[in-house]
């Protein structure tokens, strides 16, 4: 049974997101699109077109097709596409599609089934959090002023929980604890480690996005 006054809070927390995002793009001081980010290989120009084409293909998966039309292999290619446009076409871009899939979720009305992600199957119902993971934590990987610290609370204890877990799982004895090392950290530099935004020394970053 589908939870659907669950699901409309996590609609309106997508829509935060994404406000968040927009409005700092608009009232910035416009960045140079080519400059690098901590992601390899990829400039700000990258994350942004990445973030626009994410938001078409949470509207596909919607539509019930497959998340990227040729999967990661035109995936990469439209951010290479992308990604050498100007600061205001990149801008105009990420708040358009911003508004579409904001339009797009307050549409659908069965929430139920299974849609198809680049990897894997996933339930529908989670396609809101899927979308808010990649506008907050890309938001962070522009490097422009917004940071680990600046992530809301509610996003920052459930994907905490959430890595956690998958971290566990992976490990080979199962539910192990994470590294002491780890735990050390406030909560929220543990999720960027977790993010494989943040090193830790002697251990490999998690990465388990």
């Amino acid at each position: 049974m589908i939870d659907t006054k669950a699901v409309a809070g996590e609609i309106d927390a997508l829509h935060a997101s994404h406000a968040r995002l927009t409005d700092a793009l608009r009232t910035m001081e416009p960045a140079d699109p080519r400059t690098p980010t901590e992601l390899p290989n990829w400039s700000i120009g990258h994350v942004m077109t990445h973030i626009a084409r994410n938001a078409d293909s949470t509207i596909r998966m919607l539509a019930g097709l497959p998340q990227y039309w040729k999967g990661v292999e035109s995936r990469a290619s439209d951010i290479e596409l992308g990604a050498g446009r100007t600061w205001d076409e990149l801008v105009d871009d990420v708040v358009a599609t911003n508004d579409a899939v904001d339009r797009c979720m307050r549409e659908v009305t069965d929430w139920t089934g299974s849609v198809r992600a680049t990897t894997a199957v996933r339930p529908k119902v989670t396609v809101p959090e899927m979308r808010r993971r990649e506008v907050e934590i890309h938001h962070v990987d522009l490097g422009l002023g917004y940071g680990f610290g600046d992530l809301p609370n509610d996003f920052v204890a459930f994907e905490s929980r959430r890595l956690t877990m998958l971290w566990q799982a992976r490990q080979p004895m199962g539910m192990t604890s994470l590294p002491d090392a780890v735990l050390a950290l406030p909560e929220r530099e543990r999720l960027a480690w977790l993010f494989g935004r943040r090193r830790v020394e002697g251990l490999e970053p998690a990465g388990v996005i």
